[in-house]
């Protein structure tokens, strides 16, 4: 699993550049306004000029940055909990304001983390695990990763995309965006297996609409034990007191001994054998989705989800 602080740290990337498209823009028009200026008398620039160097002499004059104004402690209050501080719009409550604000937007997952890991004792239970859910939202870094994209920056929208894949791993509709993502950022496209959002290099064959995976990859993905009868051409997946036994080119299956027809049986692919993914991975309580427009077979499992809830 890739690091979530990288995920973070692109966020206050894209942060950054939203921020710099702001104030080119905002460049712009103070370039408008300086045309009028020039328009004006030179009584009138020479009480801007007064003003300037007044605002910029108090501006000098005062020991506090503008973000330890925002978010800083002052040492002359006591705040929330006997901790040296003021609130109101600043510090503290000022972020947990901001965040409400932002749950949805990269903007969110950043301040959540701020608050995480500068507030920690101030937060309760229901707070930090809100907290967590707003730092790791898939919504929150699907949006950063497409404003990565829209800045020229696909590499790092894919990475992003893979965090918010695995923010949500049941969510088909991040396994699209990580497609199109890829695609342009030039990486293969074809048939994919991911398993809890992580993807397998192994790729998976479609036969008559059924899914085979070598069963090597099926024992690592779902953490199962395998064995293979090379007598009766069988694998056996286990896991959790449940076995499954598959025949090669055989239709029959059987569950903890209880038989069972499967429309598509294992078979041999260039001497690797494959096993039928959705019969293995239901039988072992994992969920088995596809999704079309990426070709991307989905695999999760409840506990996962459950989880991150």
């Amino acid at each position: 699993m890739r690091n979530t602080w990288t995920a973070l740290l692109a966020c206050i990337l894209v942060l950054g550049l939203a921020a710099g498209t702001a104030e080119a823009k905002q460049g712009r028009g103070n370039g408008q306004e300086n045309k009028q200026e020039a328009k004006a008398s030179d009584k009138d620039r020479n009480e801007k000029s007064n003003k300037k160097d007044k605002h910029d002499e108090i501006k000098k004059n005062t020991p506090v940055a503008v973000t330890d104004d925002t978010y800083g402690e002052s040492k002359d209050h006591k705040g929330h909990n006997g901790h040296n501080g003021h609130n109101g719009h600043n510090g503290y409550n000022g972020l947990l304001q901001a965040v409400e604000n932002t749950k949805d937007k990269p903007a969110g997952a950043v301040i959540a983390n701020l608050l995480l890991t500068k507030y920690p004792d101030r937060l309760t239970s229901e707070q930090v695990a809100e907290l967590e859910l707003i730092r790791n939202s898939d919504k929150a870094l699907t949006k950063a990763a497409e404003l990565l994209d829209k800045n020229g920056n696909v590499t790092d929208a894919v990475y992003m995309q893979e965090e918010a894949v695995l923010a949500d791993v049941s969510n088909l509709d991040s396994y699209k965006k990580l497609d199109v993502f890829s695609r342009k950022a030039g990486r293969s496209s074809g048939m994919k297996l991911f398993v809890n959002g992580e993807k397998y290099d192994a790729k998976p064959i479609n036969r008559n609409g059924t899914t085979l995976v070598s069963f090597r990859t099926a024992s690592e993905a779902l953490n199962a034990k395998v064995s293979w009868d090379p007598k009766e051409k069988a694998v056996t997946v286990s896991r959790n007191g449940v076995s499954v036994k598959l025949f090669v080119n055989s239709a029959k299956a059987y569950i903890n001994g209880q038989p069972y027809s499967i429309e598509q049986p294992a078979s041999i692919v260039d001497g690797t054998t494959m096993v039928p993914l959705r019969v293995i991975g239901e039988a072992l309580g994992a969920n088995v989705k596809w999704e079309p427009e990426s070709q991307s077979v989905v695999v999760y499992e409840q506990s996962t989800i459950s989880e991150a809830l």
